[in-house]
């Protein structure tokens, strides 16, 4: 096997912190994903997003240079639709919260937007929307009381932008909660709806996912049973990756999205010891430790993997592996 997207038919992508952060391009992602076009890879691009259309994430991908349709792209509003239409059927009434990103995946499923707990909505969406009000949250809420079905495109809490962490969709469900007293069905990661819906689309049956998170990337490939890629071009890190608790463990670990062109590099474990390339880890005294501190991102990586790879089963164990001498080894590098 040349690459380690060759053991797949398609790879699935979160978006921020992996293809994009924010307004530019992570470095290297739009070469890594013309060269997996350029391998017949079958590509989908999946975010807990609800308020922008795929069209609009779809023309962002473009100006940072990156090739992509509107069918490349599936959003949490487009799995919440999909939940619903197959639940109550087309041309039912759904009490809508969010922007134009839910209308239009209401639209694309044959569903009738409404905009008050009097229409007699069968059920609620909510989603962000950037022009978000109390009065939305309120119709929510008497629609829910009134024995509307609630989904909820996703329940991130907070939302990265340029200026700093401000509250998500996640925050506005919890307003809506505290008034009716009930869960809301999630429709995005980590929960199955979003990917199943975009494997769906792709017509793929052994895709890989590629993320930067491990609550909602990496936890979601699990729900499915999707292998992942974690790369560490995002919100996560190191230290991160060597705390990650069962079903949120990536099967793969790479700096960025272009690990999928790379070969495999399996890791072998011994005991309380593990080695990747030739990087070995070991545990002692109830430390991670490394026997030799790594000099090169390639090294770095190997590193890290196999001290991940020891710490996951010292942690299902019940032993202690404190992670402080090799998060300083490869602090020092600066690589990671």
């Amino acid at each position: 096997m040349d690459a380690l997207i060759d053991a797949y038919d398609a790879a699935l992508f979160d978006l921020d912190g992996v293809v994009y952060l924010g307004p530019e391009p992570v470095p290297g992602a739009p070469g890594g994903l013309k060269r997996l076009r350029e391998r017949g890879v079958r590509i989908g691009y999946v975010t807990n997003n609800a308020a922008r259309t795929p069209e609009a994430v779809a023309e962002h991908l473009r100006e940072l240079g990156i090739e992509a349709t509107t069918g490349d792209v599936v959003t949490s509003a487009q799995a919440g639709a999909r939940l619903l239409a197959d639940r109550f059927g087309a041309g039912a009434r759904i009490l809508v919260v969010g922007g134009t990103g839910v209308d239009a995946a209401l639209a694309e499923a044959g569903l009738v937007a409404v905009r008050s707990a009097d229409d007699e909505p069968i059920a609620v969406i909510q989603g962000y929307g950037n022009d978000l009000t109390w009065a939305q949250l309120n119709e929510a809420a008497i629609a829910i009381q009134r024995g509307a079905y609630w989904l909820a495109t996703n329940t991130d809490p907070t939302r990265p932008t340029d200026r700093g962490i401000v509250p998500g969709n996640g925050a506005a469900v919890a307003a809506v909660r505290t008034a009716v007293g009930i869960e809301p069905e999630v429709a995005g990661k980590p929960y199955p709806p979003l990917i199943t819906e975009t494997l769906r689309r792709l017509g793929a049956e052994h895709a890989i996912f590629v993320g930067d998170r491990f609550d909602t990337d990496i936890a979601g490939a699990a729900a499915v049973g999707l292998d992942s890629l974690f790369v560490l071009s995002g919100s996560c890190g190191p230290a991160d990756l060597l705390a990650a608790g069962p079903g949120e463990r990536p099967t793969h670990v790479g700096f960025d999205l272009a690990a999928l062109l790379d070969p495999p590099r399996p890791v072998q474990r011994d005991g309380d010891q593990t080695r990747r390339g030739r990087s070995t880890a070991r545990l002692r005294d109830g430390r991670l430790i490394l026997d030799e501190a790594p000099e090169d991102q390639v090294s770095a990586l190997d590193a890290l993997v196999a001290a991940a790879d020891l710490a996951w089963s010292a942690a299902d164990r019940g032993l202690p592996a404190d992670p402080a001498d090799v998060l300083a080894a490869l602090g020092r590098l600066a690589v990671l």
